[in-house]
């Protein structure tokens, strides 16, 4: 993971390097040789997944002369993603965002023991649809939509009995798939409140400025650029609903007409061309992406 563009552009390595140094960690050599079964240890995959996204801007930065001040309408990210937008719209520093990331993956693991919570993808479902079914899986216990991704896909998380529930209920309301996640906690709801306690003590003493261009809230699905707000639905964040459909719904309503996804995996190219086939899109992760990025300019 990010190994071809640490090999291929200094400026990549640079921020890998700065992410190791900002965790004490050598995070890189977890990235490049593994074992994946740590890797993808949520401590681990949030700042990682970060550091790809920032790589890939800092080279384009520098090879592609992208400015995203001048070129740039809007940043968004999907939850963890989220901050490697506001740090690509320099409102939060690389250092913070990687130690603010490691935090946040060690307080959503820590929230709920392993086997208590569940997530799961119920595709052909509306978000009306999904909520109906969390509602009626419940029982008593917590189940609610955490993920809506839009093109009818929509994640559902809680407490393993309430969601296993919802499995069933889902299937039998004639849901095109119900799928069991393999997750390691029940993400984007109120299970997670004592991880968004942790991520308000570290927000209120992370050094916060305006973006330099708006940040497309999780939460609210609309700008942001304010830092007390951002603090504030970073916090919320933690146990909200991740609202990309509706995201993606208002960047299209407010002029936006390409997407370019930054950082490893195509999915969210994909879900905006779900969302509204007239979106150009275009994802970029590794050399050969930036150097057709780059001739297509």
């Amino acid at each position: 993971m990010g190994k071809d563009l640490a090999e291929a552009f200094v400026n990549a390595r640079e921020v890998f390097q700065e992410v190791d140094e900002a965790l004490g960690q050598s995070l890189s050599r977890l990235m490049f040789e593994g074992p994946a079964d740590e890797l993808t240890l949520t401590e681990n995959a949030q700042p990682a997944l970060m550091a790809v996204s920032l790589a890939v801007l800092r080279v384009l930065e520098r090879e592609a002369g992208v400015k995203i001040a001048a070129q740039v309408r809007f940043v968004a990210g999907h939850s963890l993603g989220e901050y490697s937008a506001l740090a690509a719209a320099g409102a939060i520093s690389l250092t913070d965002t990687a130690r603010l990331l490691k935090l946040r993956g060690q307080s959503m693991q820590k929230a709920v023991p392993v086997g208590i919570g569940a997530m799961a993808a119920l595709l052909g479902a509306d978000l009306e649809k999904a909520q109906a079914i969390a509602k009626e899986a419940a029982q008593g216990e917590v189940c609610a939509a955490a993920n809506d991704n839009g093109g009818d896909q929509v994640v559902i998380s809680g407490h393993k009995g309430a969601v296993e529930r919802a499995l069933k209920i889902a299937t039998d309301s004639g849901v095109k798939r119900a799928i069991l996640l393999p997750v390691s906690a029940p993400f984007h709801c109120s299970l997670m409140q004592p991880a968004a306690d942790a991520m308000a003590e570290a927000l209120s003493r992370a050094t916060v400025t305006e973006p330099v261009v708006p940040v497309i809230s999780n939460v609210r699905a609309a700008p942001v650029f304010d830092p007390d707000d951002i603090r504030k639905l970073l916090v919320e964040q933690v146990t909200g609903m991740v609202r990309w459909r509706e995201s993606m719904i208002a960047v299209k309503q407010l002029g936006v007409g390409r997407v370019v996804e930054l950082g490893a995996g195509k999915v969210l190219a994909g879900l905006a061309k779900r969302i509204d086939r007239d979106f150009e899109t275009a994802s970029i992760q590794g050399p050969a992406d930036i150097e057709a990025f780059i001739k297509a300019q």
